[in-house]
């Protein structure tokens, strides 16, 4: 038998699939892929058309379908049971994709948060819209001992958010933060919720929306105690006569990956600034901060 010249040698079939002559190989050894001719000089050779059988396979190895279920659903050509089988794929593959959004919302939050600016400094900056789990301090302390420890109020806070996050289907980063309502004078007041962030606006009780805006924060670094920071946002407002909308937001910025050292600790507390004049206002007295020791006369 010569060699017709729609044979394709397992060197040539492997470089059309993208793949290697070992993996090929393995395929014919366990069964699942056969070569469709052998010529009178012993070599194998496969169709074209099993191009498709290989892009199959190379599909459901990816969903980690097992090779027998593989082996069933090519020789099998059943379509029932064909059908069956790419519906479980697809419930798995969508299952992984979720996984996948939940890692990329985690890892992007966490590069975004380290990024924020120099310790005590008070800056302003455009913040976009955030999703937010919040509960209600009042909730929290319903479910702890008054006498619990940090820990096992952290422990509380943890199990509600995972609870609310499982019960709700929704993707959270878990770095934790509260939400301080404004007090006369324009301070920050007493904490009224724990809040965590979500990756979307979801339709629950628990849900509030951080609104984008322009921005005052500060950041502290390499302490947990961040009473300072509140105190140097506090008469950075006052000092300036700006005005304030909405509650005090602080939220941990390293989480878990790092706050484990305290030198490596970063939390970051913002106010959304009342009118875009007050915003100019103090890129304003930023830019002069920063020009002033190199242009004397510059007001």
């Amino acid at each position: 038998m010569e060699r017709k010249k729609s044979w394709l040698t397992s060197g040539a079939f492997a470089a059309l699939c993208g793949t290697t002559k070992e993996t090929l190989r393995h395929y014919k050894d366990v069964g699942l892929l056969l070569p469709a001719h052998q010529g009178d000089n012993g070599y194998f050779y496969y169709d074209v058309e099993q191009f498709y059988d290989f892009y199959a396979i190379s599909i459901f190895r990816q969903t980690g379908t097992p090779l027998e279920e593989i082996r069933r659903c090519l020789r099998g050509q059943d379509t029932a049971q064909t059908m069956e089988l790419l519906r479980e794929q697809r419930e798995h593959l969508e299952a992984e994709r979720q996984k996948l959004e939940h890692m990329d919302f985690v890892l992007s939050s966490a590069l975004r948060n380290l990024e924020f600016g120099p310790d005590m400094v008070p800056r302003t900056g455009r913040f976009e819209r955030e999703h937010l789990l919040a509960l209600p301090v009042e909730e929290l302390e319903r479910l702890m001992s008054p006498a619990a420890s940090e820990d096992e109020m952290l422990i509380t806070v943890l199990e509600r958010c995972q609870a609310l996050c499982a019960r709700y289907g929704i993707q959270s980063d878990f770095l934790l933060g509260a939400i301080h309502p404004t007090v006369e004078g324009g301070g920050p007041g007493a904490i009224s919720h724990l809040y965590t962030r979500i990756k979307e606006k979801a339709d629950f009780p628990y849900y509030k929306e951080k609104p984008a805006g322009n921005y005052l924060y500060v950041c502290c670094r390499g302490r947990w105690d961040i009473s300072a920071a509140y105190a140097t946002l506090d008469a950075y407002i006052r000092e300036r006569g700006l005005r304030t909308a909405g509650p005090f937001y602080a939220c941990d910025l390293a989480g878990f990956i790092l706050n484990s050292v305290e030198k490596n600790a970063a939390s970051m507390i913002s106010v959304r600034l009342a009118g875009q004049g007050l915003f100019e206002k103090c890129q304003y007295a930023q830019t002069a901060a920063l020009l002033l020791p190199y242009c004397p006369n510059f007001s």
